[in-house]
């Protein structure tokens, strides 16, 4: 039996499984978790410079009467 014909039974091995096992297959592989997709520290410096920027805006608008 070559290579290639045996990988391709393997694989029409491993599909004819899924079709037996057809309908109790979860609808998706991957991992359900409350894993952000950003790290902690990254999110806080986000949050620090958009705060920190709108701040600075109002201080700055406050101090020059009212014109930008």
């Amino acid at each position: 039996m070559t290579t290639s014909r045996r990988l391709a039974d393997r694989k029409v091995e491993k599909f004819e499984k899924n079709i037996t096992k057809r309908g109790s297959v979860p609808e998706t592989t991957t991992k359900k978790g409350s894993d952000y997709p950003v790290g902690p520290v990254l999110l806080g410096f986000f949050v620090f410079v958009v705060i920190g920027s709108s701040l600075f805006q109002i201080i700055r608008t406050a101090t020059s009467g009212g014109v930008a």
